[in-house]
């Protein structure tokens, strides 16, 4: 049986909000968003991701403690099993420029979220749909 992120092809479970995505479509999901394909549910992931970046939380230790907070999950594990899974220290500040990172990062979140290995074509897909993160 398929995930709740891979069902909405929203592979991050980005929740509802007032912020509309490129590929978001009316889905039956009362809490999660729904996308026309999974490489607009990464490009979503990614434009989010690059909004926390101007916002300044930009290693995966300040993005994964606003992404999934102690208060809904255990974020210390989430944090440790995407610096594992992705190679990348949890405390390296992460720019602009570090797409090549940024994939490798939405891949292992994805991992977290779904329980299975993401798709690679989908995620690089998905971060070429977006101009916020560059490689």
């Amino acid at each position: 049986m398929k995930s709740r992120g891979y069902r909405n092809n929203n592979p991050l479970n980005i929740r509802h909000s007032v912020d509309g995505f490129q590929g978001e479509i009316k889905g039956n999901d009362p809490l999660f968003k729904t996308f026309s394909s999974m490489a607009y549910g990464y490009r979503a992931a990614f434009v989010t991701l690059g909004t926390y970046l101007s916002r300044g939380w930009n290693t995966i230790e300040r993005i994964i403690s606003r992404w999934a907070p102690p208060s809904e999950n255990n974020t210390e594990k989430y944090i440790d099993d995407v610096e594992k899974r992705s190679g990348v220290p949890r405390n390296k500040i992460l720019t602009v420029s570090d797409g090549a990172d940024y994939i490798l990062i939405v891949a292992a979140m994805s991992f977290v979220e779904n329980g299975r290995n993401a798709n690679i074509t989908d995620v690089i897909a998905g971060f070429n749909l977006q101009t916020k993160i560059n490689r």
